[in-house]
């Protein structure tokens, strides 16, 4: 039997963990961190260099891992390591935010992560329930102000859960100033991780009086989160302050594996492409654009319907929002009324078909509040090329202009049809950067690659909080 000793400060007892596929683990924030190299399924002991230990005085195991049905726990003085993640909401119609925050909490809890996700609901309903191996809590609202959650319930939530059983670190999602403000009435003493999705852009009056109090929050967090160097590029409300040491880049990743078609899938992939053939008078089928997102104003959906009249294709537009009839309004006066499908929600569980009937995938957005686009990820994960708008953010990281799609300037609707049409005519084009774009988005952008990284932050920000002898 292969035995290997860790020396590590501390008062910890000598006590046997046995390990599986991990190799370090988070440390709870007041205190100790134990770092064993993994050594397969064989047991490590981990020797404490404290005087008393020596003496064989009972001070307790702090951390270990064991192996459980494959799976490795990590755990807190015997119990998994609690983390509060503030997924702002959760519904039918996920932004990319919350898309995000999902995939994060599914990795962590499939990791031994006791995760819960305190997000705000649509309506005073409230709820609770576990999804994916790990908890969703929904905090009654009044409703949305301001693209916030006007949720009281979600501050008072907050503490209590905490108070029920304390976290070991708080992960809050930028921007969001409830959740900023329920961030404030817990413990200073737990770490905190904030991941910056975007700037606030629109309401710029309010982010005068709110700036202060957000940047405040950031520089007394342990870490700062970005999808990409372009976000901390980018961005104007990022303190110029925040020492590098703070800044941290993860990519967003995904389970692509929803993604795969099966018979049912593959026949409504057949059926969307069949219904771009009806569009057509005469010759070829017309190729399909798809296009994903809330029909809000940002998504610049308008410039994308005002680009179709530049281009021979059919216009497959997928979600709902309030822009929705105005769109539809749109698509008429420009008598798109046969070449375009308003598709509606399109439910998770056949966004497959949806992305494989596709030539080409268009993110039209017209301004950077959209800063990275996960939708992109998944067109070019079924290998679809996409073409996005130049908006200096993480879109333009993700979608590599000339390598897994094209670029035009945003709002501007005949270039973006010109772009389009000329990528549709050109099939062996299309079919490169399709490809590249599959092994682009499949090997840089996974899910395990982001749960990972999330771990090692996580554990660096333990060893940084325990205080050195």
């Amino acid at each position: 039997m292969k035995v290997t000793t860790v020396d590590i400060p501390g008062s910890l007892l000598l006590e046997p963990c046995v390990f599986g596929d991990a190799r370090g683990f988070f440390t709870e924030s007041f205190n100790r961190r134990v770092f064993s190299e993994a050594t397969g399924a064989n047991p490590v002991f981990v020797q404490d260099n404290h005087p008393r230990s020596q003496q064989n005085e009972p001070c307790g195991m702090d951390y270990q891992v064991a192996q459980t049905q494959g799976k490795a726990i990590r755990e807190v003085r015997g119990r998994p390591l609690r983390v509060l993640e503030f997924g702002r909401f959760w519904n039918d119609q996920h932004g990319g935010v919350e898309r995000h925050v999902s995939e994060l909490c599914t990795g962590l809890a499939a990791q031994g992560f006791d995760i819960v996700n305190l997000v705000a609901s649509e309506n005073l309903k409230r709820g609770d329930k576990v999804e994916h191996g790990f908890r969703v809590v929904q905090a009654p609202s009044f409703g949305k102000l301001f693209s916030t959650a006007m949720s009281p319930a979600l501050l008072l939530k907050a503490a209590k859960l905490h108070r029920e059983t304390p976290f070991d670190l708080f992960h809050l999602h930028f921007p969001d100033p409830l959740t900023h403000a329920a961030s404030l009435m817990l413990p200073a003493s737990v770490p905190r991780v904030i991941t910056w999705h975007s700037d606030i852009v629109k309401q710029k009056r309010l982010f005068k009086l709110y700036g202060p109090f957000l940047r405040r929050e950031v520089l007394r967090s342990q870490a700062v989160v970005a999808a990409t160097q372009a976000h901390f590029d980018s961005s104007t409300q990022i303190p110029a302050a925040l020492p590098a040491s703070k800044r941290h880049v993860i990519p967003y990743g995904m389970d692509y594996a929803k993604l795969a078609l099966d018979e049912r899938t593959s026949r409504l992939r057949d059926e969307l492409r069949a219904m771009a053939g009806m569009a057509d008078v005469g010759g070829a089928p017309r190729k399909i654009v798809f296009a994903l997102g809330r029909h809000v104003y940002y998504k610049g959906f308008d410039v994308l319907l005002k680009a179709m009249k530049h281009c021979d294709a059919f216009l497959i537009l997928g979600g709902d929002g309030p822009m929705r009839p105005e769109l539809h309004a749109l698509a008429e006066s420009l008598d798109l009324r046969n070449r375009v499908y308003f598709s509606g929600r399109i439910a998770e569980e056949d966004l497959a078909a949806y992305f494989n009937a596709c030539d080409v995938f268009c993110l039209s957005s017209v301004t950077q509040i959209e800063a990275f686009g996960l939708v992109q990820l998944e067109a070019m994960a079924c290998g679809k090329p996409v073409v996005c708008t130049r908006l200096g953010t993480g879109v333009n990281v993700v979608n590599v202009e000339g390598v897994t799609g094209l670029a035009v300037e945003p709002g501007d609707a005949a270039a973006l049809g010109e772009c389009l049409e000329g990528l549709l005519c050109n099939d062996g084009l299309r079919e490169r950067l399709g490809a590249q774009a599959r092994s682009w988005a499949r090997d840089e952008y996974s899910l395990d690659a982001m749960v990972r990284r999330h771990i090692a932050l996580y554990e660096d920000i333990g060893d940084s909080a325990r205080p050195h002898r």
